[in-house]
């Protein structure tokens, strides 16, 4: 059952990230070069990505940085608040129709929700400890830091409460700061989850 979760896991991530990649493209609103860049600047789609490189390395046994203690439960973490962003703040700023809305769905509710159900059927207790995750907090830190720096060279952001020319640098900080925080919160209730659950098995 695992190795078919895992299977599933891969073509489902990738399917979705190269149909969102070539639905970008053709709506693009800009040259080709500065779509893709913007396509990467995303966390919705380097998080997704992640998601897909964890599926892959499962199937493939390559990438051992995603078979180290935490790698686990922190991309867990990291698609649980891609989730919660987008229900809580994004949902209600676009109606996409169509192929987009099934993309849209599969990126931000499906996607976060399997690798939650993955995680909960198949974390292992090396996964249920905060030190080892901790260094993962690392890439939402040089995400927000790439953004802020390209998004003042630029002038795009990719979200509105990161977009600093239109609410201003102090509120920008407190958004990141609120999702940083949200982020160790959600890290420690999964090690907490995890706990009882590995109890409970034993």
């Amino acid at each position: 059952m695992k190795k078919k979760a895992e299977i599933i896991g891969v073509c489902v991530t990738w399917l979705t990230i190269i149909t969102q990649f070539v639905l970008m493209i053709l709506n693009r609103q800009t040259d080709i070069p500065e779509t893709i860049i913007r396509f990467f600047s995303f966390f919705t789609i380097l998080t997704n990505t992640l998601v897909a490189l964890y599926f892959t390395s499962k199937i493939t046994r390559t990438m051992s940085i995603f078979n180290k203690n935490g790698a686990l439960t922190a991309i867990t973490t990291f698609i649980l608040i891609v989730g919660l962003v987008y229900q809580i703040i994004l949902r209600a700023t676009w109606t996409p129709t169509g192929l987009q809305l099934i993309v849209d769905e599969l990126l931000h509710t499906i996607i976060p929700v399997y690798m939650l159900v993955y995680w909960l059927l198949y974390a292992k207790p090396n996964n249920f400890k905060l030190k080892p995750i901790l260094p993962w907090l690392a890439y939402p830190v040089i995400y927000i830091t790439y953004i802020m720096i390209r998004g003042k060279l630029s002038g795009f952001y990719p979200y509105p409460f990161l977009n600093v020319s239109k609410i201003g640098l102090q509120q920008s900080i407190i958004n990141i700061s609120i999702i940083l925080i949200v982020s160790l919160i959600l890290m420690s209730f999964l090690i907490f989850v995890g706990k009882k659950i590995k109890s409970i098995k034993l």
